[in-house]
């Protein structure tokens, strides 16, 4: 998949999140604000209700997408024969789509009334949620192959560029410019600091510097501005892959504690959602079948 064809996807999958949301809203609105004594007089609480027509078919269909995403994205993840089915990333990305769409899908289902034992299965469901939103983030933060493999520490240094060599080839600097932009991208200032924060933020404002220095230099030498465009890519570039060694076992560890808080709601969710479906049809609810 190109990164056109790519990008295009993921901007499918988004548009389609915020128009079933916007369509939902905008059918039910007028329902949802009103308490629940007054519902029963709406002209749409027939349908709208979560046994209703619309209400009950977004919970079961909710329900079926998170079950999709997850065990879909779970297989292809763990079993080998699978391995040939596209790439793991864009898995991810389908995983993430459906387990967006399904809990909106649900939300909907619930009218926005939720107690009881079904309140504990919502909320861990948007605890699963939200805690995706921060595993995501961490994932990104972690170098990968096309494939989706984790990279090693060694794999990821690998990976940059010999700037000094591409200047001193490559481009018309005088040996001073040249002697001043390969130091500021070498300089290190001292990061140590028992906060993580102040550690990134005194990277962040190094990383600035060079940047700033890189650029005074190139404009006093007059490249033109394709040859300066390209010189501060590289630089860029260096100074990003310098962030990710730097985070990448903070964010490896991180990784895996996510994962011990992302399972257990997860499985709470799954088991009273079974719960709440088995009760449905004990009391026997129906849907259009």
């Amino acid at each position: 998949m190109s990164k056109t064809t790519h990008r295009i996807f993921i901007g499918i999958l988004v548009a389609i999140v915020f128009i079933v949301f916007i369509l939902l809203l905008n059918k039910g609105l007028s329902y949802y604000r009103l308490n629940l004594e007054e519902r029963v007089y709406h002209p749409d609480h027939s349908i709208l209700k979560p046994s209703g027509i619309l209400g009950h078919g977004l919970g079961i269909i909710g329900s079926l997408l998170i079950i999709i995403g997850v065990f879909s994205y779970t297989a292809r993840k763990n079993y080998r024969s699978l391995s040939r089915m596209g790439l793991l990333k864009y898995w991810l990305e389908f995983h993430i789509f459906l387990c967006t769409l399904g809990p909106i899908l649900i939300l909907f289902h619930t009218s926005y009334k939720f107690g009881g034992l079904v309140a504990i299965s919502f909320w861990s469901m948007v605890a699963v949620f939200l805690s995706g939103v921060i595993g995501r983030f961490i994932y990104i933060q972690i170098p990968r192959t096309i494939e989706g493999r984790e990279m090693s520490l060694k794999e990821v240094s690998e990976m940059r560029s010999d700037i000094a060599g591409i200047l001193r080839s490559s481009y018309n600097l005088d040996d001073e410019s040249y002697n001043i932009i390969v130091e500021s991208i070498k300089k290190r200032i001292e990061l140590y600091h028992k906060s993580a924060i102040v550690r990134y933020y005194r990277k962040y404002v190094n990383d600035r510097k060079s940047v700033k220095t890189v650029k005074g230099v190139l404009e006093k030498n007059r490249l033109p501005k394709s040859e300066r465009k390209k010189i501060l890519s590289l630089i860029k570039e260096d100074i990003s892959l310098n962030r990710r060694i730097d985070r990448l076992d903070t964010m490896q560890n991180l990784f895996k504690y996510w994962h011990v808080a992302h399972l257990p709601f997860a499985l709470v969710m799954f088991i009273i959602m079974l719960i709440h479906v088995g009760v449905t049809i004990v009391f026997g609810y129906r849907w259009i079948f």
